[in-house]
């Protein structure tokens, strides 16, 4: 098969919809919705601020089987607000994986994926919001006692603020090349640094920075794949099928540290010297 055949047998991941993205992911015929768009739980504080809200806050939960694992799917919708995190959407996802947690306590060995498509926090409903990713993050903890919980960030919106958090509480990670992962957005930097020291347009130097690739070749996520639903669905259950790791990423603050302390910080550092310095430690 030639380069261009390949090409045309790919599907997107990445230019699928939260609910398409955990269809995908899951068995044929095994998809099923918890709290679907029809039960009309959404936010109640956006139409107050002039905000059309979304049936389903923006977020989908699904379980079903990934290659016959029982697994719950937590799917954040980047095209409504920035896939920002409210009460509702923060809630289903903390409750999703607290059942999850609770099924593991019962005998069934149920999994966790979260597909991580967004901005952190949604700010028209502040500290409801962040109270509400402080209960994703306290359910993580909780389930990853038992099962892996694989976070996937694809693209276009990436994932930052308190969800990047989430995703760095998660067992494994999986991203693609067009994703983002970083605890402060481009905009958010630049507002606070300045355009010298962060251009949020240039897009090159942003992806060199917290894009897909450098953050796989520095170590902080897992499994780096193309944007292409199968080879998606191939690593997430080859993480899924391999158990808890040895150690969970987020206890490993001294290595991190560690790593802090061996860059020079006096001149400027190029991405390529993080990447260099990190490869040449695991190798």
């Amino acid at each position: 098969m030639t380069d261009s055949t390949a090409l045309l047998h790919k599907h997107s991941f990445v230019e699928l919809g939260a609910r398409q993205r955990a269809k995908a992911l899951l068995d044929a015929g095994t998809f099923r919705e918890l709290l679907d768009p029809f039960q009309r739980v959404m936010s109640p504080w956006l139409s107050r601020q002039g905000v059309v809200p979304q049936a389903d806050d923006g977020v989908v939960i699904a379980k079903g089987t990934l290659e016959g694992l029982p697994v719950v799917i937590a799917a954040i919708e980047g095209a409504f607000q920035g896939g920002s995190l409210g009460e509702v959407g923060g809630a289903k996802i903390a409750g999703a994986l607290e059942l999850a947690a609770e099924d593991n306590r019962k005998g069934i060995p149920t999994r966790a994926v979260l597909l991580l498509e967004t901005g952190g926090v949604r700010l028209q409903e502040a500290n409801l919001g962040l109270a509400a990713i402080a209960d994703i993050h306290a359910a993580i903890v909780d389930l990853r006692q038992y099962q892996p919980v694989v976070g996937v960030v694809a693209g276009s919106v990436g994932c930052f603020g308190g969800m990047s958090i989430a995703a760095g509480l998660c067992s494994y990670l999986l991203v693609t090349r067009e994703a983002r992962l970083g605890l402060n957005g481009p905009q958010v930097i630049e507002q606070e640094a300045g355009l010298e020291e962060y251009d949020s347009r240039d897009r090159p130097f942003i992806w060199s920075l917290t894009g897909g690739e450098q953050r796989f070749a520095t170590g902080l996520v897992d499994r780096y794949a193309d944007d292409d639903v199968a080879q998606i669905r191939q690593q997430v259950g080859e993480l899924l099928k391999q158990g808890l790791p040895a150690q969970q990423r987020s206890t490993q603050a001294e290595l991190f540290l560690q790593r802090l302390a061996r860059l020079d910080a006096e001149p400027q550092i190029e991405p390529a010297t993080v990447r260099d310095l990190y490869q040449g430690e695991r190798s």
